[in-house]
């Protein structure tokens, strides 16, 4: 019998389809292989799953209302910062589906553009939130990757509260679980960029509604998108720094999250089993680690917020001078000289830097002058020359105290003050304004953010984000935020 042409087949083509065949039989034993997952696993991926239909703590809430207004209103400042204005550059260059909003402009675009575009904006500079345990700026990458796809999927108010509160838990749980500051010191990786990568994942996840197996593959997804190594710290403009801590992972958790939302499949457990994340990159951790707690322990608790938009070092001295002044009021002229004693190495990052924000000497003599030290005048840096600031800059001196590294990780400050009358004025801090150990009430959060929104997008629309924010759990679709985060 003749063949027709039409449906002879060659032997190579036999191959192929013999291949393909014996391939497909293959595939269910695979999966079923692959379904093996760890308990650390399956506790996890479930309790990720349940988070949007879990309550809170009152508590918890309320702290979580501080960390996303603190972070909003970072990303608001930041939009007229060097490093927000090249991110805006380039949402305007990508501008997409207009889907989400791009901070501070008027650009609409893709969820995974406005959750890069929006972590850089908010890690512009030292403004946002950070969390010491797991040496991460968590707010920075996760409150972005939230909003992006709240808005492109229209979520409530209170499941985006719910799922920012769950990507702190699961973000500084996973670089806590691989060792905190030893891991970054031992490896050179960036602690920051591997907090929000899962943070942000987690959260995306959340606003998506996975399920308990869809999360699994959405952490095997952040684990391969995992990056951000010590060199960021040769960045010069902060850009880099931005995108490592911020940007980045807040993309790639809503890419992990888009990927399995549109039926992705991947790995069941990238915690365990052969080749898998601890074992590539912490091999002696305990994985359980991940879980302990949950449910008990909410880590944007334990999350810190700047009072001061200045750098780390600088916070406990700007604290020391205020507490003095309360206690002893005196103007910039009754000053004598300061003396700032921290630990070397802390010292070290601020001491006559040129970047005012980071400039220790510059910045306590701004808080002489003004009383105070606002977002405005932490980025002026034209004022850095200015005849009496450096008058009083004069007066300022650092002192290296080694007496105070016993003390590290607390960044402890001892702020001494001489008057021109003699008089000998002294402050020690150890528990800085708006950590852990000395949080910030709602008015000082809310002060912080008026001073960093209002001259962006005008004191009305600054108190009605404000407002709205401190009662997100009421909105019934996060997408009516939009109009005020907007700038013409």
């Amino acid at each position: 019998m003749t063949i027709p042409s039409s449906t002879r087949i060659s032997r190579r083509e036999l191959l192929q389809r013999g291949s393909l065949v014996l391939w497909s039989a293959m595939l269910p034993s695979i999966r079923l292989r692959a379904q093996t997952v760890s308990p650390v696993m399956a506790g996890l991926s479930g309790y990720m799953a349940a988070a949007k239909d879990r309550g809170l703590p009152a508590e918890v809430v309320e702290k979580a209302k501080h960390h996303i207004l603190d972070t909003f209103a970072a990303m608001i400042s930041g939009s007229e910062l060097p490093p927000g204005r090249a991110a805006l550059a380039l949402a305007r260059a990508q501008a997409g589906r207009p889907a989400a909003t791009v901070v501070g402009s008027s650009i609409l675009t893709g969820p995974m553009d406005a959750a890069l575009v929006n972590g850089l904006l908010a890690h512009s500079d030292e403004t946002d939130d950070s969390h010491g345990l797991s040496q991460s700026h968590p707010g920075a990458s996760i409150v972005p990757a939230a909003l992006a796809l709240a808005e492109d999927l229209g979520a409530t108010g209170e499941h985006y509260l719910r799922a920012v509160t769950l990507g702190y838990d699961v973000g500084c749980r996973l670089t806590m679980t691989l060792g905190g500051p030893a891991f970054r010191d031992e490896t050179r990786r960036s602690t920051h960029s591997y907090a929000g990568n899962f943070g942000s994942a987690a959260a995306a996840g959340c606003i998506s509604g996975l399920t308990a197996q869809e999360m699994r593959w959405l952490l095997d997804y952040a684990s391969q998108q995992t990056g951000g190594y010590a060199v960021w710290g040769r960045d010069t403009d902060h850009i880099e720094k931005g995108f490592v801590f911020a940007g980045m992972p807040a993309r790639n958790g809503v890419t992990a999250a888009l990927l399995v939302r549109s039926g992705w499949n991947g790995v069941d457990d990238v915690f365990s089993g052969e080749d898998n994340f601890f074992r590539v990159n912490a091999p002696k951790v305990d994985p359980a680690l991940l879980i302990d707690k949950l449910g008990e322990r909410y880590e944007i608790v334990n999350t810190d917020i700047k009072k001061w938009t200045v750098g780390t070092p600088i916070q406990a001295p700007l604290d020391a001078i205020e507490n003095i002044r309360r206690k002893r009021p005196f103007d910039a002229n009754d000053v004598r000289s300061v003396a700032v004693r921290l630990a070397p190495s802390v010292g070290a990052v601020v001491d006559n830097r040129d970047i005012p924000d980071i400039c220790l000497q510059h910045m306590v003599a701004v808080m002489l002058i003004d009383k105070t030290a606002s977002f405005h005048a932490a980025h002026d840096k034209a004022r850095m020359q200015d005849a009496e600031v450096l008058r009083q800059r004069s007066k300022v001196k650092y002192v290296a105290d080694t007496a105070l590294n016993r003390l590290l990780p607390v960044r402890v400050a001892i702020v001494e003050i001489t008057l021109s009358d003699g008089t000998q004025l002294s402050e020690q801090v150890e528990a800085v304004r708006g950590t852990v150990r000395n949080p910030m009430p709602r008015v000082e959060v809310v002060d912080k953010a008026r001073d960093l929104i209002a001259p962006v997008l005008g004191a009305a629309t600054a108190e009605k984000l404000i407002e709205t924010l401190l009662t997100i759990e009421t909105v019934k679709d996060i997408r009516t935020l939009r109009p005020l985060l907007q700038k013409s």
